[in-house]
């Protein structure tokens, strides 16, 4: 059974139909990416899926459950957690207080009950900094636990934005444009984390304009175009199909995949 099933969604905004008819599924341990020109859609279906718009037709479904219309915080709760094309971070918090206020969302008291004095709140606000404490280390970021987020380069804002996902205990994640923005070591760095995702059973979703990362990440690639699907199949079948060169890349299509995982990230 697919993980998730995106079922004839469409939306508009005004007289412009920016998803239409679209449907695909994402298979339990695959890593999909979503490509497409400027304005084909992929941002959209992203906030359709993850819930920050509601469809105007169609269905999303997680583990066979329908999630359509549900809020973004419940459909964090059922094991869907994204990120976003600029880092959405709280920039006078620090960088742990911002990877915290993810898995607030897996708390029995939530993230306002963190100033209460509830019975077992201080135990249980003494796991959830140790669980984001774990989530930095994981990304490479636990040196600037204590660093406030307004005071990080760009790339290092990805990462805890991303540490912050994963502290939701995501089964799939949602990666919107994750290489925008990252220089050639960062992306590398990026590629090999993803996989490590993966690796530790958690599904991937991605929207990407970065080729090179793409091609080397995928194992399969819906291409939108106008809002609705255009080509989907493995990497080395859209990379050489005409249409796909044609419509999305306007040319001859070659991708410099990242070489793997690199010692460091240079700063920007």
């Amino acid at each position: 059974m697919a993980l998730l099933e995106v079922e004839n969604l469409r939306r508009s905004f005004g007289g412009l139909v920016a998803v239409d008819r679209v449907s695909f599924q994402v298979q339990p341990g695959q890593i999909k990416a979503l490509i497409g020109p400027n304005g084909a859609g992929k941002t959209t279906l992203f906030n359709l899926i993850s819930g920050l718009l509601k469809p105007e037709t169609g269905r999303v479904s997680f583990k066979g459950r329908s999630i359509t219309g549900l809020k973004p915080y419940q459909i964090a709760r059922a094991g869907v957690s994204r990120t976003f094309q600029n880092p959405s971070l709280f920039l006078h918090l620090n960088v742990i207080e911002n990877v915290m206020v993810g898995r607030h969302s897996r708390s029995r008291y939530g993230f306002w009950g963190c100033g209460l004095r509830w019975p077992g709140q201080a135990r249980e606000e003494r796991q959830i900094r140790e669980s984001a404490l774990a989530q930095l280390e994981y990304v490479g970021l636990a040196a600037f636990a204590e660093t406030p987020a307004g005071a990080l380069v760009f790339g290092r804002r990805r990462m805890v934005e991303l540490a912050r996902a994963l502290a939701t205990e995501p089964e799939m994640l949602l990666l919107d444009e994750p290489a925008s923005g990252l220089n050639t070591a960062e992306k590398e760095y990026l590629a090999a984390l993803i996989r490590r995702i993966r690796d530790r059973g958690i599904t991937v979703l991605l929207v990407e304009h970065d080729m090179g990362v793409v091609m080397s990440l995928s194992d399969e690639i819906l291409v939108l175009h106008n809002g609705t699907p255009f080509a989907e199949g493995t990497p080395a079948a859209v990379q050489n199909d005409p249409k796909v060169i044609s419509v999305y890349l306007g040319g001859e299509f070659t991708a410099t995949a990242p070489r793997g995982p690199a010692r460091g990230r240079d700063e920007r």
